[in-house]
């Protein structure tokens, strides 16, 4: 059994509420669309939050945690402010453990991106694994008929590892959870190394497993459009073997490729 686990902000932390539910609705439809009856998923709410109708086998955890007064993270900011960031989704991540607890496999999902429908199959034929990392994905911004191919995902976005439940040090109640696991929960930059250095190794994932939108208005890093963050930079326009190889991992958005990751009604929507 794979669980997928969606932390969502506090509704205060949204510049826009209703676009938040539009794209929650859009990552549970990604998520739904297995091809396994191996998976469940908890979504991560704060009480009250008014949420879009979910598919089935997803459930809710709702929690009481205040707003991230460090949500914004486009201007600078002191290295403590990225801290409470990291926390505030651990807690939110830990949460969703202790709701489903009996997991074989959990993968954190942002509650904006794409997954693959082929993740719980392939996790339910690899039982003994510590789990895997997804270095080739896809980029995608709305409006976009193009995707860049990202060859260390895992690096840029919070939707990219699947870990053993024993990885995951499933506390009784988020109470429980040490203040540095809560924290690493919550991060995904370091999942990888930290892993190897605890002699738990994880496994690339052997095909693309997830699609990280970028460059639309909720997105908690602000990010930009697929051509603003690959292609016309400065940095890259002024390095050309930089500009020839971001060219090359340009890849059409294919009827395929929107199949399996559910990004019909995302990609119907932004046209």
């Amino acid at each position: 059994m794979l669980t997928f686990i969606v932390p969502v902000r506090h509704p205060q932390n949204a510049r826009d509420w209703s676009r938040v539910k539009q794209v929650l609705k859009q990552t549970a439809t990604s998520i739904a669309g297995q091809e396994s009856d191996e998976w469940r998923a908890v979504v991560v709410a704060n009480t009250g939050s008014d949420l879009p109708p979910l598919p089935p086998r997803f459930s809710v955890a709702w929690v009481d945690f205040p707003p991230n007064p460090a949500h914004d993270v486009n201007v600078p900011t002191p290295e403590d402010k990225f801290e409470i960031f990291r926390y505030d989704k651990g807690q939110r991540v830990a949460a969703g453990l202790v709701h489903a607890p009996d997991s074989d496999y959990y993968m954190v999902v942002d509650d904006d991106d794409f997954v693959s429908s082929r993740l719980a199959g392939f996790a339910a034929r690899h039982p003994d694994e510590h789990g895997w990392y997804i270095g080739n994905g896809y980029c995608w911004s709305e409006g976009s008929q193009w995707t860049f191919a990202h060859p260390t995902l895992h690096k840029a976005c919070g939707t990219t590892h699947i870990l053993h439940r024993d990885l995951m040090k499933i506390p009784l109640s988020v109470a429980d959870a040490p203040r540095p696991h809560v924290r690493w929960l919550g991060q995904h930059g370091q999942t990888t190394e930290d892993l190897v250095a605890a002699g738990t190794p994880l496994q690339l994932l052997p095909f693309p497993g997830s699609v990280y939108r970028i460059g639309h208005g909720n997105a908690h890093s602000l990010s930009r459009s697929i051509w603003r963050t690959f292609i016309l930079r400065k940095n890259v326009l002024m390095r050309p073997y930089l500009l020839v190889r971001n060219s090359l991992r340009l890849k059409r958005l294919t009827p395929a490729l929107i199949r399996e990751f559910g990004m019909g009604e995302a990609v119907g929507k932004s046209r």
